[in-house]
């Protein structure tokens, strides 16, 4: 009949709940959000936008520069504008550690 009452049937069942046991955390985590999944692809594909967008804006304010018709809200916004792009994220981390979110 079965074999689930000997001994050897009961090491096998608990080896069988052992492994579940195991992998359980890592089901768990598996299940993300979907806003959570799709934030992230957004963050990642703005910042991949705005890298060469940032390169270009520290070129042309190199170039305005060098004709010495530069205005100081260029490198103002440069100086403010790159590291909120570029930065976001750990902002973001920041913000919430301190409201303990």
């Amino acid at each position: 009949m079965g074999k689930l009452g000997t001994a050897r049937g009961r090491a096998i069942t608990r080896f069988t709940l052992g492994i579940l046991w195991a992998f359980l955390p890592t089901l768990a985590f598996a299940q993300e959000s979907p806003f959570l999944t799709g934030a992230t692809s957004l963050q990642t594909n703005i910042l991949a936008w705005a890298t060469p967008v940032a390169i270009i804006l520290v070129m042309f304010a190199g170039g305005m520069a060098a004709a010495g018709r530069a205005s100081w809200a260029w490198f103002i916004g440069l100086l403010i504008g790159i590291p909120i792009i570029f930065g976001s994220p750990q902002i973001v981390a920041w913000i919430r550690g301190m409201f303990g979110t």
